[in-house]
């Protein structure tokens, strides 16, 4: 452990992966994509469970949590079930390139959303950023709407995926104010499992049936993506700067495309390289404006 904490590039690294191959790990699930995003949250909750449980003072915050914080992270878990079912379902419309740089603009209606809601301010330099960031996502749906097919009906959901993304992080903001990240996480967890079983029944999807490989799908999904990539970058905040950390999450989509491109012959075009490249670009160019605000 004292050699990660020397060297925590080596877990930026893993983190990156992490995250990068959840994109690739959903294409391999034969299940429908509230399903496979059941078993992910599933898995997760198993996963952390005991080591929640295991813990007085977890246990003890948890039994004394507020009737409004728990509702509150209950409409946080609905909001971050909404953006695994949209984006798994875009990975089955799109290609990996487009469905996950439109995801990553989720900072920019993070921001948004805190003008909007939370009473914050926008200078013109975040503007700015969000203007490009848009810019770029439109030449991607212009690619994709040229390509045919329902590639432009898998940006859309992308798009959707990220705004869910974003209400969720918005809602954690709040609530994280007096509150551990672990006993905010599991509360959210569980109320997103929640959300994603009562989804699959209310539109009479089984959920069973699709095979092992959907259900280890999941749990990869779980470690992978959860504990090694999302959980990762919460550990190196401690040892590197949020700007920098909030930066390498970028690398994503490049990692996940080059992953596409060499397991299912996905790729990109001019258009959508350059689109991806812009996108990924106002994300970073708000990162810093952000930064020095």
């Amino acid at each position: 452990m004292k050699v990660l904490e020397k060297h925590p590039m080596i877990m930026i690294i893993i983190g990156v992966i992490g995250i990068s191959v959840s994109a690739i790990f959903v294409k391999y699930s034969d299940a429908p994509s509230v399903v496979t995003a059941a078993y992910r949250i599933l898995w997760t909750v198993g996963i952390m469970s005991p080591l929640v449980f295991g813990s007085r003072e977890v246990r003890k915050e948890m039994k004394q949590t507020d009737k409004k914080t728990i509702v509150l992270c209950g409409v946080s878990g609905m909001f971050l079930a909404f953006h695994f079912v949209a984006w798994f379902e875009s990975l089955n419309q799109t290609s990996v390139a487009s469905s996950t740089a439109i995801v990553c603009t989720e900072v920019i209606w993070v921001a948004l959303g805190f003008v909007l809601f939370l009473k914050g301010k926008m200078g013109r330099g975040a503007i700015f950023s969000i203007a490009i960031t848009v810019l770029g996502s439109l030449l991607i749906a212009f690619s994709d709407y040229s390509a045919g097919g329902d590639n432009l009906y898998g940006d859309g959901l992308a798009l959707a995926a990220a705004v869910f993304s974003a209400i969720y992080t918005l809602i954690g903001r709040e609530v994280r104010k007096g509150m551990s990240t672990t006993s905010y996480t599991y509360f959210v967890y569980v109320f997103c499992a929640l959300t994603l079983c009562v989804s699959a029944a209310a539109a009479g999807i089984p959920f069973t049936g699709y095979g092992v490989r959907s259900v280890l799908v999941g749990l990869l999904l779980a470690v992978f993506s959860t504990l090694l990539g999302h959980s990762i970058f919460s550990w190196c905040l401690k040892y590197l700067s949020p700007s920098f950390v909030s930066a390498s999450k970028l690398c994503e989509p490049a990692v996940a495309a080059l992953f596409a491109a060499f397991l299912f012959g996905e790729i990109p075009v001019l258009l959508q390289v350059i689109g991806g490249v812009i996108t990924i670009g106002g994300v970073l160019l708000y990162s810093k404006v952000e930064k020095n605000q």
